[in-house]
């Protein structure tokens, strides 16, 4: 018996010195529970994901090669130049292009490659002289001139159209810092253990179940088509019950998405938030003049979405107009008589003056009336050093745009877009995450809307000199929406947003997305986007008239001829106004939505743009996550299994020694 009881006490010290012996320092770290002891074994990374997008050919963009994660070591691209096994590469901005290319062209290389972590910091970017992911000529099957080798974007790599069988993924600052240091560890180490390895989750569904391309992830349900809503706006409202009949129709329009290689760090500050940012301000400006009403010809503005995706904005706005659409209800294309498009403004140069350009297609008669009032606005602001020159007629034609589509469905009209540039971008970041508020200035984009503003009082008929001086942008307002729409701090929490919406985020992100549910003239708020439920807003307040029953309830009794609903996310009570003031849809000509389901409908013959129509899709994904973590050689991991073992066996015969033990002394007993 005593024998037995001291077996048993000397097992009970093995196991306390085996504890012991595993603590740090001495020192025992206390769990109590599964998640604390993941915490402490991963570190979570905080990042932009590449994710994979489809079209009727194939796919683009990042995902994980196969069902499940991947796990490799993290090394620098400096020290991976030949890489001896699989491998984690962790890259600067400035090196990531020569990496993706070098992978592009070296298969066995390519190989290795597990994933790709790049680097953010203000001081790479400052140091860049351009990265722009796009293609030197962005979306030049839309143009309405064959011209394919001109270079409006020289900076354009096209890195962003192609397909990469692995994880890529855009670090945050902090995470940066941290990713530096693990590099260098493993550097440091050389071949020895232990190392930190890179473990990414970032599995589309498309990939899992082999539909690799939109066609065939539609048919199973894997994706769905980019798109939003697009808004447009009658200033002042369109009375649709008038006999009168309907004013020649002066339209003006920009864009509010953008594009990048990394899906949700895409602010696109100057193109083409710049413009959006303009046009608001312009809206704004002509909203406390008073004579509109009384001008020969009727202001509308129209603000797309999608446009950097085979202008899905505008090639929808006008297949709705064709159907008779309620989102283009009246609303009559056939009367619109000259097209202003606000493009990039936030880099206007040199510092001394303002300087914008004037790009024109269409009719001489009307651009010649276009060319005129720019002219007259330009003079009225001689003391804001603004200057605006016609572009060079060596260009082939309008630079990418929404007038491209205008020009193509309507080959007539007359259009003019205005940009800070002549012959090539002057954004360097075209396309790129790095477009953010450091590469514009506010000054640019007051000085373009005061343009712009002065402008369309002209051309709607305002001949008045007092009257056009007194049209003046709000440089506060222009201010104020920069921190809104491109900046974290405020961001979407800003005071001027949550008048109108309740936002879902507070950092912006201007990335078309996915279109949600049936498309409608009405959509669920959580299906239009903060940004689009916010410019309809802004736009159906700016462009309003009083209710003239006051007291109406908001929406039930909102129902009143020209009557809309707005605020009512802000407080849950809302205000009645009249305004004309509409959603449409933005997603592909070639997409129909039925039986909860979308299909890719055949080539009509009478949708010219239609033939070129990628049909873009993003494929569905779960939750996209990349976690680093300390890992052993081999050999530690079959001695910390035979430990194990050992530790279970022991604790087993203690067991029985113990049950046996007890049962002999209750039998004394």
């Amino acid at each position: 018996m005593d024998s037995k009881l001291s077996l048993l006490f000397s097992l009970l010290c093995l196991i306390a010195r085996l504890r012991l012996s595993f603590s740090a320092s001495g020192e025992t770290k206390s769990f109590e529970s599964v998640p604390d002891l993941e915490k402490s074994m991963y570190t979570e990374i905080e990042g932009f994901p590449c994710v994979r997008l489809l079209n009727l050919s194939g796919e683009i963009g990042c995902s994980n090669p196969g069902r499940g994660n991947v796990v490799a070591p993290i090394v620098r691209f400096k020290n991976a130049k030949e890489l001896i096994g699989s491998a984690t590469i962790l890259v600067s901005v400035d090196e990531f292009e020569s990496l993706l290319s070098r992978v592009s062209k070296d298969s066995e290389f390519a190989e290795k490659v597990v994933g790709i972590l790049v680097e953010s910091g203000t001081q790479v970017q400052n140091g860049l002289s351009g990265f722009s992911p796009d293609v030197k000529f962005p979306q030049a099957a839309f143009a309405p001139y064959q011209s394919n080798n001109f270079e409006w974007n020289p900076a354009g790599s096209g890195i962003m159209w192609k397909p990469y069988n692995f994880p890529v993924f855009l670090l945050s600052q902090t995470s940066t810092s941290i990713l530096q240091e693990v590099a260098l560890r493993n550097e440091e180490s050389k071949s020895s253990y232990p190392k930190v390895v890179s473990e990414f989750d970032l599995v589309m569904q498309t990939t899992k179940s082999g539909t690799r391309d939109s066609n065939s992830c539609l048919k199973e349900g894997t994706c769905l088509p980019l798109g939003g809503y697009s808004v447009w706006s009658a200033l002042p409202p369109i009375n649709i019950s008038s006999p009168v009949k309907a004013k020649p129709i002066v339209l003006t329009m920009t864009s509010m998405d953008s594009a990048s290689f990394f899906r949700d760090k895409n602010l696109g500050a100057e193109t083409p938030i710049s413009g959006l940012i303009a046009l608001l301000a312009v809206v704004d400006a002509l909203s406390h003049f008073d004579g509109l009403k009384d001008l020969n010809k009727q202001l509308v503005f129209v603000v797309f979405t999608g446009e950097a995706w085979g202008y899905l904005g505008s090639r929808r706005f006008f297949l709705e107009s064709e159907q008779q659409s309620d989102t283009i209800k009246g609303l009559d294309l056939a009367m619109i008589e000259t097209v202003m498009e606000i493009g990039s403004v936030g880099k206007s140069f040199p510092e001394s003056s303002k300087t914008f350009f004037a790009h024109t297609a269409g009719a001489k008669s009307s651009l010649n009336g276009t060319l005129n009032a720019l002219q007259s606005a330009q003079e009225s602001l001689k003391t804001e050093s603004i200057i605006v020159k016609t572009a060079s007629t060596s260009n082939p034609g309008v630079p990418p745009s929404s007038l491209m589509t205008f020009l193509r469905k309507k080959p007539q009209i007359s259009g003019l877009v205005l940009e800070d540039f002549d012959s090539a971008f002057s954004n360097e970041f075209y396309h790129s995450h790095l477009d953010d508020l450091s590469n514009i200035n506010s000054t640019s984009i007051v000085a373009a809307a005061s343009l712009v503003a002065r402008s369309l009082y002209i051309l709607a008929g305002g001949k008045d000199p007092s009257a056009i001086s007194s049209i003046k942008i709000n440089a506060s307002l222009v201010d104020e929406l920069l921190g809104c729409l491109l900046n974290c701090e405020p961001g979407l929490s800003c005071g001027l947003v949550k008048r109108y919406i309740s936002p879902s985020t507070t950092c912006p992100n201007h990335y078309v997305g996915v279109i949600l549910g049936e498309p409608s003239s009405e959509p669920y708020p959580a299906y239009a986007g903060d940004i689009s439920r916010f410019v309809w807003n802004f736009l159906a307040d700016k462009t309003s008239i009083p209710s003239k029953n006051v007291s109406s309830s908001c929406p039930k009794d909102c129902k009143g001829d020209g009557e809309l609903c707005i605020r009512e996310e802000a407080d849950g009570k809302g205000v009645c106004v009249v305004s004309t003031t509409r959603f449409v849809p933005a997603y592909s000509t070639r997409l129909k939505y039925e039986s909860e389901s979308w299909t890719v409908l055949p080539l009509n013959s009478t949708d010219i743009m239609g033939v070129e129509d990628p049909v873009w899709t993003e494929s569905n994904w779960d939750t996209i996550k990349v976690r680093v973590y300390t890992v052993q050689n081999t050999a530690f991991d079959r001695l910390i299994l035979l430990l194990g073992i050992i530790v279970t066996l022991l604790a087993y015969l203690l067991i029985v020694i113990a049950r046996t033990v007890i049962r002999k002394a209750l039998k004394q007993d």
